[in-house]
């Protein structure tokens, strides 16, 4: 086995990238952007903490959960998860941030890359704050590289595709998973109950 050590090594492997794949990446959101934005209902969200370790976070809430404050700013809202808080932990330290759109059936991706803030500021609050709830913080991430990403890798994945769905039982619930991992004694919640609970704090 061999370690690629250098750009040159790495770059030898590969065909130079075209004209377009190197002029597409932008500075701020156009009005294409915009749109993806505000149909999106899912994204992925990158950090890493103090020591380097990288973490990815997804998001979801309904299409334009997300909020565009203006051509170089997004603001994600905080909703409820695990109390983890690895990506806000993270963003304290180090507030590089990249994210991943995804609309359901479109094979084109959304990628930002930008500096992240996090902040309670009443007026950003409102203006993510839904019918359902109002976030405690809000996500600011100022834009500094937006890009539309091919379509290969979700052809590849088929991940739109009904026929390439699986069916929820391949896997065991979360709960037996959980309760294996951890060694947890009793019966594991099944995903019924589970789902159900989750429906309460969506």
């Amino acid at each position: 086995m061999t370690d690629i050590r250098s750009v040159e090594a790495l770059r030898s492997l590969y065909r130079e990238p075209s004209e377009r794949a190197r002029r597409k990446q932008l500075d701020r959101l156009d009005e294409h952007c915009r749109r993806f934005v505000s149909l999106s209902p899912f994204l992925v969200i990158a950090s890493t903490d103090a020591d380097g370790r990288v973490d990815a976070s997804p998001r979801g809430g309904d299409p334009g959960f997300v909020k565009i404050f203006d051509e170089r700013t997004v603001l994600i809202p905080d909703s409820p998860g695990n109390n983890r808080l690895d990506s806000l932990h993270n963003l304290i330290g180090r507030p590089g941030v990249g994210l991943l759109f995804m609309i359901p059936g479109v094979d084109e991706t959304l990628r930002i890359n930008g500096k992240a803030s996090l902040r309670t500021d009443a007026a950003l609050i409102d203006l993510c704050a839904s019918e359902r709830r109002r976030p405690p913080l809000v996500i600011a991430v100022e834009v500094r590289e937006a890009y539309l990403h091919c379509a290969k890798a979700l052809m590849r994945s088929k991940l739109w595709d009904s026929g390439a769905k699986q069916d929820r039982s391949v896997l065991p619930s979360m709960g037996q998973m959980l309760r294996d991992q951890l060694g947890s004694p009793g019966e594991p919640e099944s995903n019924e109950a589970m789902r159900e609970r989750y429906q309460a704090d969506l």
